[in-house]
């Protein structure tokens, strides 16, 4: 049960800075401007749907892809947690207007679910990076399989639960923002942002330390 909640966590605490659905909900209300209600709650509903799916699949087979042509786990862990621990560094010092993860992107009304909004505005190439990185996380093969899909699971249900932060921070996004203020949403990211520092620490200690057991 233990690691079916550390699983659920870290999919969230990591990708959550880095989505960052609070410091993106203002970009979205500006972006659907003119849009009634329950358009901009199709939107949201639609993005967060996008959302979800396209970090499944760079969590699940991105790692694969990698694999592929020849850059084995070890590897990828410590690769991708200097990219996560870059990420966390980034954002605990950038300026309180500034998003490592978001592209300049069109504000004019022609605006679709996918793109802008889900890609880059939402999932951008460091949610993608991240996402990959937890997916070479994964246990090893010989690992029992109810344990390999409970963690599986687990893993599911945190992108679910990211979805789900993207649709409530979307939807709800003008009362979001004058409840938080700009204040309570920069304090907001910054902690996140320290969690996901140490996130990739720990990866890139993981990582470490299987090459070195098997350079041993």
């Amino acid at each position: 049960m233990q690691n079916v909640v550390n699983a659920f966590l870290l999919v969230y605490a990591a990708l959550f800075p880095i989505v960052n659905p609070v410091g993106s909900a203002p970009l979205f209300l500006r972006m659907t401007r003119g849009r009634t209600t329950a358009e901009r709650s199709v939107l949201a509903l639609n993005v967060a749907r996008n959302s979800f799916f396209l970090l499944l699949g760079s969590l699940f087979i991105g790692s694969h892809v990698l694999e592929f042509f020849g850059i084995t786990l070890p590897v990828v862990r410590v690769a991708g947690g200097l990219v996560v621990a870059a990420f966390g560094w980034q954002m605990l010092h950038a300026p309180e207007d500034a998003d490592p993860d978001r592209a300049k992107v069109d504000t004019g009304p022609a605006i679709d679910a996918f793109y802008p909004l889900t890609m880059p505005l939402t999932v951008g190439p460091g949610s993608i990076s991240v996402a990959v990185t937890l997916g070479s996380q994964r246990p090893t093969p010989t690992a029992d399989f109810t344990q390999l899909a409970i963690l599986g699971g687990a893993a599911v249900a945190g992108l679910a639960a990211i979805a789900l932060t993207i649709f409530v921070c979307y939807r709800f996004a003008d009362r979001i923002i004058m409840f938080l203020g700009t204040r309570g949403t920069n304090v907001v990211m910054r902690l996140s942002a320290f969690i996901l520092l140490c996130i990739g620490i720990q990866i890139i200690w993981n990582g470490c330390s299987a090459l070195l057991g098997k350079a041993v």
